[in-house]
């Protein structure tokens, strides 16, 4: 055997959940992920076992969004927002009668929307449920991170936050899936020794870091990324492979900008008459995203082409070879070095795949197909199968480290973003405090002790200050940090002066509805 590939894709949306509006426009990342991320990538995994393709990949789906996942009204809302998809892509083929190349491409659309109809509701509207069933046939594994994706490094300072995070994700996660979790997602891969121990604590064994995490170890890593080490501790640290993840993400070099690949940005939500294309907006009276576009990437200047399936197809097979060629000449150069087939570790954001990069599922199959077809290239396998075939490793100390811009915690504290951090700090001293004092409270007090920790943990989400660095949304998620933690205190200080409003901590629990077993007492460190 070569060597191995481990592709491990992160699917990961914040907690948006907005009853007391019929449409809202940040909701419908959920469904736009599901349609275009979750269902194709089910659906490629469901043909692999028709077709006994063995290609066992690594997914992890973090708690917030099995949380989203699992919630009748937002399966409902998604349901609504799939017939609306219906129904456009059918007015856009009356629409596009007289340009044929358009119309060939809405009929497409129109006919994929029925095709993932069909396959929502194949599952029962559980996707969750159709993920745990192919864990169980041995076909992938699922991985858990953190409850709301804190950024874990910033909470080294807060033992109970820190604990809560981590303990409330395995919790959930065997709620879930029926089993304890083995390997953790780390949130934007940000690793510190610090958080160890609760890893420990909660009984995982391995996780994954950026290259320079484990390159910049101590001692150094006799085989760089192309295998594990073990912490002091004893945690199996796996580190990202550069080649692999540049050949997919970088701007310059990436396969998604090829110019024969369909455009994202130009969707006709922006480029339709308004009363035409309103009533399918995510939102009322705000362009945004349909889903249907008819352009490819083209080039950087002039007009866009009309995209084209069948030179996509051909762009997707050529990335997909080179992608092939380009791991097995890697393992070829680092083979007779190792006393071991050398571990290529590629993890991606899953949402890469068919939403941003609309043909990333097809080439993750085809590549998938085509390596195994030939000898095979390489065995696909988890990071825990290889801890099961390679039990012995070098013990190092990784660096701390994050995949984010620059490789440090830089994108989540800066100057946009850093005033979030003190408000969090105070609100995590008190809420250790306050679980201290009514860790055994029940009744009202009981409810409103768990929805303070619910509002706390959501307000720790990496999402918004990442939001807020990039400019993208960062009305939206100030206004979630804010909220979440005016929501706290005012439920603080109720429980304190035991003055609590039934009416208000309902209505919050209804809204953030967010883990109904959370326990407080990890809180307590």
């Amino acid at each position: 055997m070569p060597g191995y590939l481990a592709l491990v894709l992160h699917a990961h949306l914040p907690f948006v959940r907005h009853p007391e509006h019929p449409r809202f426009l940040e909701e419908s990342w959920l469904y736009e992920a599901i349609t275009e991320t979750y269902l194709p990538i089910l659906e490629m995994l469901r043909g692999w076992e028709r077709d006994r393709i063995n290609a066992r990949i690594t997914i992890c789906l973090s708690p917030t969004l099995c949380s989203m996942l699992l919630d009748p009204l937002l399966q409902s809302r998604y349901e609504r927002r799939l017939e609306d998809l219906i129904e456009l892509a059918d007015r856009e083929v009356l629409r596009l009668q007289w340009e044929p190349q358009m119309k060939r491409l809405a009929e497409n659309y129109a006919n994929r929307f029925r095709q993932i109809r069909s396959l929502w509701f194949s599952c029962q509207r559980n996707l969750v449920g159709a993920f745990r069933r192919l864990q169980d046939a041995g076909r992938i594994e699922i991985l858990t991170c953190a409850a709301t994706h804190a950024l874990l490094p910033l909470l080294a300072n807060s033992p109970g936050a820190l604990r809560a995070q981590v303990l409330t994700a395995r919790d959930y996660y065997r709620q879930c899936f029926g089993r304890d979790p083995i390997g953790f997602w780390l949130p934007e891969c940000a690793y510190s020794p610090e958080i160890e121990w609760v890893l420990i604590e909660a009984g995982l064994r391995w996780f994954i870091v950026e290259s320079h995490g484990l390159l910049h170890g101590t001692p150094r890593p006799r085989y760089g990324t192309f295998s594990p080490v073990f912490t002091p501790e004893g945690l199996a640290v796996f580190g990202r492979d550069r080649d692999s993840a540049n050949q997919v993400w970088s701007r310059l070099e990436g396969y998604p900008g090829d110019p024969r690949y369909r455009d994202f940005y130009r969707d006709i939500g922006f480029d339709l008459d308004l009363d035409y294309i309103e009533p399918f907006l995510p939102s009322p009276g705000r362009r945004g995203f349909t889903g249907i576009k008819y352009h490819a990437i083209t080039g950087v200047r002039g007009e866009k082409a009309i995209y084209d399936p069948a030179a996509a197809q051909e762009a997707v097979q050529q990335h997909a070879r080179h992608f092939i060629q380009s791991r097995v000449r890697q393992m070829a150069r680092i083979e007779p070095a190792m006393d071991r087939p050398p571990l290529i570790v590629a993890p991606y954001d899953a949402e890469l795949f068919g939403h941003w990069w609309h043909e990333g599922v097809l080439f993750i199959d085809t590549m998938a197909r085509m390596a195994l077809a030939e000898s095979p290239a390489y065995s696909f396998i988890t990071p825990t199968d290889y801890l099961r075939r390679h039990s012995t490793n070098q013990v190092a100390r990784p660096s701390p480290s994050t995949w984010g811009d620059q490789g440090h915690l830089g994108v989540w504290l800066n100057e946009r973003n850093a005033w979030i951090q003190p408000h969090l700090r105070a609100a995590e001293d008190k809420l250790v405090e306050l679980v201290r004092w009514y860790s055994n409270a029940n009744g009202l007090t009981g409810r409103a002790l768990k929805q303070a920790a619910r509002e706390l943990m959501l307000a720790q989400a990496s999402d918004w200050p990442f939001m807020i660095h990039t400019g993208t949304n960062p009305d939206y998620a100030r206004h979630r940090v804010e909220a979440h933690l005016r929501n706290y205190l005012s439920l603080h200080e109720q429980i304190t002066t035991s003055t609590i409003n039934p009416t208000l901590l309902a209505s919050l629990e209804e809204k953030h509805n967010i883990f109904p077993s959370l326990q407080p007492i990890y809180w307590s460190a």
